[in-house]
């Protein structure tokens, strides 16, 4: 970790440039301060637990069972059925997410072609969805991650599958602009996660491929390692320090992996879901990951179930959504990118 040195009121020079995602104290501010590889920011020292009595998790569009607009709300550091939240600008499936701990943002999608749409919301609020801009194209099918700063939207397809990645500033409005490629190729159902830092995007594609960027700076993904399984629309979560894979299919499981989002490596088994699926989503809390929606093929589900993220072992039940749903897009105030 980066510091500088600080000695009888005197500050001293940097002995480096200091590396994105180093931290200091700033002793003029009294504030702690994030380095994003450009300018030095204040972190954010609010709470789920302050803004909405805990960590709030937000379910938006999908197959409920037909193409919706619905988004749907819980508490998920709690248990319990999902309720209505209010409604995106369009119905859509195959779009992704991203949120900081104020905003939940929705991007691209199906219905029945591909958009360029970014909606966002208050997640402290309910309410419907408000413009936010545009893609730098039309895609469904693409991955979603973020900080409490940046999110980032990645491969997908335009119909083609693409290996390009945009980002937005979550705290502004405007269109996504050009973060990088996918180094590895095209990628389609890539499911992502991450730390402050670093982002996951992990399988796709019939893939067991995992891939890290750093989230602050811009530029194109290096490899991490496998997923003991080639999956993809799989389902995936995370806090500060582990991410988890759930289920997927090519073929259809119900394996979970797991992986230190600080290190490099080939993910580790976790446990099992109660159902082999696909097309259901993953949102967090810092201490736990719900899993929500999806199709057991034939049938679209309802099932929200959840587990500890630190510890290892099966799923437990959480609850309902209010509709059946597959291929819906979540985010929640309390996820590993936030801290």
């Amino acid at each position: 970790m980066f510091m500088e040195v600080y000695k009888n009121n005197m500050e001293y020079p940097s002995l480096s440039t200091p590396p994105a995602g180093s931290i200091r104290f700033n002793t003029d501010s009294k504030k702690m301060e994030i380095y994003n590889g450009e300018a030095w920011w204040e972190i954010d020292a609010t709470s789920p637990y302050t803004q909405t009595g805990g960590t709030r998790g937000l379910v938006g569009g999908g197959n409920q069972p037909a193409i919706s607009n619905v988004i749907q709300y819980q508490n998920i550091d709690s248990t319990g059925d999902f309720v209505d939240f209010g409604d995106l600008t369009r119905n859509s499936i195959l779009s992704t997410s991203c949120s900081s701990r104020t905003r939940g943002i929705w991007a691209g999608g199906l219905n029945p072609n591909s958009d360029d749409t970014i909606d966002y919301v208050t997640i402290s609020s309910t309410a419907n969805a408000t413009d936010f801009g545009n893609l730098d194209a039309s895609k469904h099918n693409l991955g979603g991650l973020s900080s409490q700063t940046r999110g980032i939207f990645a491969g997908g397809q335009e119909p083609s599958i693409v290996n390009t990645m945009t980002y937005v500033t979550i705290a502004a409005t405007g269109n996504a602009v050009d973060f990088g490629d996918i180094s590895s190729g095209t990628r389609y159902a890539i499911s992502c996660c991450a730390s402050p830092t670093r982002g996951l995007m992990m399988g796709g594609a019939s893939s067991n491929v995992i891939e890290y960027l750093t989230i602050a700076t811009t530029g194109n993904t290096s490899d991490f390692g496998d997923l003991n399984v080639a999956v993809n629309n799989q389902a995936s979560a995370s806090n500060a320090v582990r991410g988890i894979s759930s289920s997927g299919t090519s073929p259809m499981t119900n394996t979970m992996d797991y992986m230190t989002i600080a290190t490099l490596g080939n993910a580790t088994d976790f446990g099992d879901s109660t159902q082999a699926r696909y097309a259901h989503e993953g949102m967090a809390s810092p201490t736990r990951a719900v899993f929500a929606g999806g199709n057991t093929d034939p049938a679209k589900v309802a099932t929200v179930d959840y587990v500890q993220i630190m510890t290892t072992g099966n799923v437990l039940d959480f609850g309902d959504l209010v509709a059946v749903c597959e291929f819906a897009a979540v985010c929640s105030n309390g996820h590993g990118g936030l801290g």
